[in-house]
């Protein structure tokens, strides 16, 4: 049985999501995010929200996408 190619290469999709809190506003549309697991890390808005103008505050609780190759940043794509 030969084993599809797409099943073993990663795609662009390949996204961690996790759920955190807004505990800073920063410069530049960023935000620091405390996770739920402790880590803090700096979020920057997906163009959906930004095309929405969705406003966030200190206090918020996000879902954040961040990518295997580095855990420092992430992509708020959910307020809750």
């Amino acid at each position: 049985m030969v084993e599809n190619e797409n099943q073993t290469a990663k795609s662009s999709k390949d996204f961690i999501e996790m759920r955190g809190k807004v505990t800073e506003l920063l410069p530049a549309g960023s935000f620091k995010i405390r996770l739920d697991n402790g880590q803090e890390i700096r979020g920057f808005l997906s163009g959906k929200m930004r095309l929405n103008k969705i406003r966030i505050l200190t206090g918020d609780e996000v879902k954040v996408e961040l990518t295997p190759y580095d855990l420092s940043k992430g992509r708020i794509i959910y307020r809750f």
